[in-house]
């Protein structure tokens, strides 16, 4: 066989060799990018927020409101979010329609304390007997938390003459503040 002949069959089997060497590259590729998939598939809101505690976010709240404040507390149902001056704002995770300041971190829970419901950081609240504002997508009432239900809450609407009792089920909640 001639050199040249040689050279050829050598050339050859480098071309096979590479475009081996490129599907394999590609296949790796593509299980990389379905793993990542996959992985970000399993990430929830509650960790995407988690990662940017301490930082400034602003909600889309269900009815159009945006509240913007520094992101103290995270939980799997709610988070907490310090307003201006000393206003506090409780918020259902399911009450946020969007949210502006997230990176593309994420932060697994690692507290107990972060599958503590709503209903018990509501309770917290109704024993300081402080007053509140509750925001649903039909207004906003203010007032103290009497009682705290299951499922609901119920607003002593001090504000009105003679106050009333205004029964809130908590999937109506998108916010509940307080100064």
């Amino acid at each position: 066989m001639s050199s040249q002949g040689a050279a050829r069959w050598d050339a050859l089997f480098a071309d096979l060799e590479a475009q081996l060497a490129a599907q394999h590259q590609a296949e790796r590729d593509g299980e990389v990018a379905e793993l990542t998939r996959a992985e970000h598939a399993s990430i929830g809101l509650p960790d995407r927020l988690r990662a940017v505690v301490g930082g400034t976010v602003t909600l889309e709240l269900g009815d159009g409101e945006t509240v913007t404040g520094t992101l103290r507390r995270v939980a799997a149902a709610w988070l907490l979010l310090e307003g201006r001056g000393s206003a506090e704002h409780l918020v259902p995770v399911a009450a946020v329609a969007s949210v502006t300041g997230l990176t593309r971190r994420a932060v697994p829970s690692a507290s107990r304390a972060d599958g503590l419901g709503l209903g018990t950081v509501l309770r917290e609240l109704q024993r300081d007997r402080g007053r509140v504002v509750v925001r649903t997508s039909a207004g906003q009432a203010a007032g103290r938390l009497a009682r705290v239900g299951q499922d609901h809450l119920d607003l002593e609407e001090t504000d009105r003459v003679p106050v009333s009792l205004r029964t809130v089920p908590f999937a109506a909640v998108l916010r509940v503040s307080r100064s």
